[in-house]
Formats: structure tokens, C-alpha cells, sequence
């Protein structure tokens, strides 16, 4: 196929994302086809593009929810995000030793399950003065594992009977990086995505002051940035409970997030390319996925027999 071709099909998929009758799932499904079969166009362009959409998407799925309902969830989930984080980046120090990716890669793995992915993983790097490599395949390990959450843990969640409720508190507690979280909680329904969406950013706040103590551990000088987005989600929840009476409003720019959300899934889909499933080797793989089904499952446990009760 030609790149004029190759980049025509790519622009008509990316398009129908933005109809409503296409999900996140599908997105997301086509975006690694489209990858693996085609071949990217522009996948410098596609990753800054997916980071981009994701972060306005999220600032507006907070005009979906009043103030109140955001610190009622955040200071409610508190405790079982302070627990999970400690004993995941525990049990991710154990598993790097026994399969030998202890160092850098073991860190950024770990830290990445433990809090957001991603963006956890970018935070630490410059403390644990991670190479180039490193990142990338710590980051490689934790985008393959999000794409199968998204796809894997609605079928889950349907199989064993989770409500919306539960169902969000586990995909927000359980899986990597805020993309997936909100992808696999919309494709669960509303409620499902607005507790997912709440309680993964109360998380993701985490990186700050976990940054700070491992460059302080390692007397580092590295300082980690506030994710901004953050602060607009917040925002956006709180115009939406000053001015009520715009409520149709809020209630449609909501509705823009979700569905600029499944674009978003596509192009995070499109970077997962034959290139990045070689680098992430077994090792690290072995590692992120024995973490990440030890985190899901004993979560999931958790969560059905009323260990983490219903937010």
C-alpha cells in the first residue's frame, strides 16, 4: 500500500471514531490492526496527538460530575490507594529480582503498575536515572499489558457479575494507565466511568509526592511536575456545580470527552507496532504481567467478597 493510501485509510478510520455508535473497544481494536497490518503513518504524531486528546478528555468528563460527588469518592478511595500502592511497589521489588529486571527497569515497571503507567513511569525515570532504552521498554511492557486490560477486563467484570460501581472501582484500582481505566469503564457504562475517572486521578496524584521521596532515597535533585490535567478535571467539576443551570451545557461537553476519549484509543492503538512488542523482551514482560495479574486478581477478590465495599 502507498503512504498517500496508507495515511487516507488511516484519516477515514480516526474519522468514524468520532461517531457515536463506534466504542472504545472497537477503537482501540482497530488502532492495533490498523498497526500491526498496515503499518502507522506518523507515530511521532499519533502518541503526542493521544496524549493531547487524553488529557481534554478527562478535564471534560469532569463536567459529567458535581464537586461534591468528586471529593466524596476521592476521600473514600484514599485508603485503598495509599494500601495498594505500597504493596504493589512491594511485591514489584520481589518480582524484579526473581526475574532479573532488578535496576531501573524493575523500578519504572513497578511504580508504573502501581499508580499511572505512563506518566508515573516518565515522572521516575529522571530520579532512577533510567537510559533511554530502559524507559522504553518499561513503557513498551505497560502499554501492551493496557491495551489487553481494555479488552479483557469488561468481559471479566460482565462474567463474574460486577455492578457499574464495583466494576469501575476495580478497573481504576486494577489497571495501568488513565487511558485504559477510562476506556474500559466507558465501555461498562456512565456510573462505571465516572467513579473509574475519579478515583484513577486521585491516584495518579500519588506521583508527586512518591517522586519526591525516591529522589530524596537517592538524593536526587529531580522534582516532578503536578499533571495539570488534573486541576481541569477538578475545575470542570467545579463550574459544573457552581452553574447548575447550564447543566445541558455540561452534560454535552461530557458527552464531546467520551467520545474524543474512543479517538484517543485509537491512536494509542496505533502505537502499539512490531517495533515495541520486540523491545519489550521476555524478562520484563514476565515480570509486568505477573504483577499486573497478582494487583487484578487479588483487587478483584477484594472487591467481590466485600473486603473494598462498594464507594
Amino acid at each position: 500500500m502507498s503512504s498517500r493510501a496508507r495515511a487516507a485509510l488511516f484519516f477515514a478510520l480516526a474519522a468514524a471514531c468520532l461517531l457515536p455508535w463506534v466504542g472504545p473497544a472497537v477503537a482501540l481494536a482497530g488502532g492495533i490492526l490498523f498497526s500491526l497490518l498496515v503499518g502507522n503513518p506518523a507515530p511521532s504524531r499519533t502518541a503526542s496527538w493521544s496524549k493531547v486528546l487524553l488529557q481534554a478528555s478527562v478535564v471534560g468528563l469532569g463536567f459529567g460530575l458535581s464537586l461534591g460527588a468528586v471529593a466524596r469518592v476521592g476521600a473514600a478511595s484514599l485508603l485503598y490507594t495509599v494500601v495498594g500502592i505500597a504493596l504493589t511497589l512491594a511485591l514489584g521489588v520481589l518480582l524484579g529480582r526473581l526475574f532479573g529486571t532488578t535496576g531501573p527497569v524493575s523500578t519504572l515497571i513497578s511504580f508504573g503498575t502501581a499508580i499511572c503507567g505512563g506518566s508515573a513511569i516518565a515522572a521516575m525515570a529522571p530520579v532512577v536515572k533510567a537510559k533511554s532504552e530502559e524507559i522504553a521498554v518499561s513503557l513498551a511492557t505497560v502499554f501492551t499489558l493496557n491495551a489487553t486490560a481494555l479488552l479483557l477486563f469488561p468481559a471479566v467484570g460482565h462474567l463474574v457479575g460486577l455492578d457499574p460501581a464495583r466494576f469501575g472501582l476495580w478497573a481504576a484500582l486494577a489497571i495501568h494507565d488513565t487511558s485504559s481505566v477510562v476506556g474500559a469503564a466507558s465501555a461498562y457504562g456512565p456510573e462505571a466511568l465516572a467513579l473509574a475517572t475519579t478515583v484513577k486521578l486521585t491516584r495518579a496524584l500519588w506521583i508527586v509526592p512518591c517522586v519526591l521521596g525516591a529522589a530524596f532515597l537517592a538524593r536526587s535533585g529531580e522534582r516532578p511536575k503536578f499533571p495539570l490535567f488534573i486541576a481541569g478535571f477538578v475545575a470542570a467539576a467545579a463550574l459544573r456545580t457552581a452553574i447548575p443551570q447550564l447543566a445541558p451545557l455540561w452534560t454535552g461537553l461530557a458527552a464531546v470527552a467520551r467520545q474524543l476519549l474512543v479517538l484517543t484509543l485509537f491512536f494509542i492503538g496505533t502505537g502499539l507496532t512490531r517495533e515495541v512488542l520486540l523491545r519489550v523482551g521476555l524478562r520484563p514482560l514476565a515480570h509486568g504481567l505477573l504483577l499486573w495479574i497478582v494487583v487484578g486478581s487479588a483487587t478483584l477478590a477484594a472487591i467481590l467478597s466485600g473486603l473494598i465495599p462498594p464507594l
